[in-house]
């Protein structure tokens, strides 16, 4: 279920609160909109709207208003009349998994933009299945939210693509919006708009920056085959290769998770075999932190006898020592732009794709300490393993 503020709605007051009469007076009953409306001298349609602005009211029935709100001690509870679905003002965001930092930097955005809008941000977390995903979709459009923001990469699945169609077409009747972050469209019948970054380009430009290093033996390690993000990465890396001329040795590519525990036990064991590589491009930095743990455990120092990096730019990636080389992602920013397009700022147009309804955030390269020059002597700069017979420049 989504986690939702622990302030709930009087049941005779959807739209605010206040404490009337002294101490020792017994229980205080809450001011109402009818309160207000009556010590104002208007209407309670008046009262809803000085508070909502969303129609125009005249400067001095404003003040009115305002100062019997003040009298009255009565505040906007924006959060208890969203949670009680009396107000569309909310913004739902769909996440696989909230601790984990490229999930939760997204939604800090989404939040931060939302309650720039004063709308209320509803946080739901899938655990990776897509029969919730769907779930909290549908809970989304049975409160009106303005908009709800998908976020993360998906496994190609004809039926579930489908049903995802047809629940963005269900928000846009009501005239909500879902909004695709980080993640491919749904094509064209489907009425969504989207955030994403240039997550190939990403990956290209790191491999790339290895190989001006010298590096051409480059393992990719982890990200489940199939996600979206994943094969973007993969086919980055796999261009950067081809474009140097460097012919691609399936078995330095091994995808399998986005996890630390994975990263770690399967560098141990590629260790453990014989290195045929000197670099390795670690498909996340918590990937890379299994990894660069691996290597120590082996007695191998990054950079020296291996160069490491990873992708996302995460806290984790100034933490390591020595400091990760990897990829920027702008998260915060795609959370802020994903409630942007859906619900207009003003300044969107500027960055989104033609015809697409999409905008395109980029990635670079962030330079630290984990990759040195290769220096030769076989794979890992002298470390074991085959040496360089297991790669061939082309031409």
């Amino acid at each position: 279920m989504p986690r939702q503020s622990s302030t709930a709605p009087d049941r005779g007051d959807h739209d605010g609160q206040a404490a009337q009469g002294g101490a020792g007076t017994g229980p205080q009953r809450r001011a109402t909109v009818v309160d207000v409306a009556r010590l104002a001298g208007v209407s309670t349609a008046t009262v809803s709207r000085v508070m909502n602005r969303n129609y125009p009211v005249a400067e001095a029935t404003r003040e009115r208003v305002e100062e019997a709100m003040r009298e009255l001690g009565y505040v906007v509870n924006a959060h208890a009349r969203a949670l009680a679905g009396v107000s569309g003002r909310t913004v739902g965001i769909i996440v696989n998994e909230l601790i984990d930092p490229f999930y939760a930097y997204i939604a800090r955005g989404v939040e931060r933009e939302a309650t720039d809008g004063g709308r209320l941000c509803l946080v739901c977390c899938t655990q990776g299945d897509p029969r919730r995903e769907l779930a909290f979709i549908e809970l989304m459009h049975e409160r009106r939210a303005d908009a709800v923001v998908l976020v993360g990469g998906s496994v190609e699945d004809r039926a579930y693509k489908a049903e995802l169609a047809r629940r963005a077409r269900d928000l846009d009747a009501g005239g909500s919006k879902l909004v695709l972050c980080g993640r491919p469209s749904l094509g064209h019948d489907a009425p969504t708009v989207g955030v994403e970054y240039d997550n190939e380009g990403g990956a290209f430009a790191i491999t790339d920056h290895l190989i001006a290093q010298g590096h051409e033996q480059i393992l990719y390690l982890g990200g489940p085959p199939g996600l979206s993000t994943n094969r973007d990465r993969l086919a980055g890396y796999r261009r950067a290769l081809e474009l140097r001329g460097i012919d691609r040795d399936p078995e330095l590519e091994q995808p399998g998770a986005f996890g630390r525990a994975w990263g770690q036990r399967r560098m141990t064991e590629l260790l453990r075999e014989g290195p045929r590589f000197s670099a390795v491009f670690a498909a996340n930095d918590i990937v890379a932190a299994g990894a660069a743990e691996a290597l120590e455990d082996a007695g191998l120092r990054i950079p020296h006898d291996m160069s490491l990096v990873g992708y996302d730019d995460i806290p984790v990636a100034q933490e390591l020592r020595p400091r990760l080389t990897t990829v920027r992602i702008p998260l915060e920013e795609m959370g802020r732009q994903a409630v942007r397009v859906a619900l207009g700022s003003g300044d969107e147009d500027e960055w989104r794709a033609g015809n697409t309804g999409t905008l395109r955030l980029g990635t670079h390269i962030v330079v630290r300490d984990s990759v040195a020059p290769y220096s030769g002597g076989g794979a890992g700069n002298g470390v074991g393993g085959s040496g360089g017979a297991g790669r061939r420049r082309r031409g």
